[in-house]
């Protein structure tokens, strides 16, 4: 009986991840391509990430093109300057 629990546990976990998942699939690939020639890759892929998740959106190309996606663009940190690269 615990077996069975603990597989439907399991399977509940894994079906309600997925679009968690697929979304991360998506930014990490989009994030890869913005931060490519970024000087600080790790910073930059890592605030991408932040705001990929937030917006569902990255903007094409590796610097610029913020119109594509408002709220990547308006997204501001703490200092009130653009917090995604």
């Amino acid at each position: 009986m615990k077996l069975f629990f603990a597989t439907l546990l399991l399977c509940s976990l894994l079906l309600s991840s997925e679009p968690v998942m697929a979304q991360s699939w998506f930014c990490a690939g989009k994030c890869k391509a913005r931060c490519a020639r970024a000087g600080f890759q790790g910073r930059c892929i890592k605030y991408c990430g932040i705001c990929c998740q937030k917006c569902k959106c990255v903007p094409s190309g590796t610097y610029g093109n913020k119109h594509q996606c408002p709220c990547y663009r308006d997204k501001k940190n703490s200092k009130g300057r653009p917090k995604c690269p």
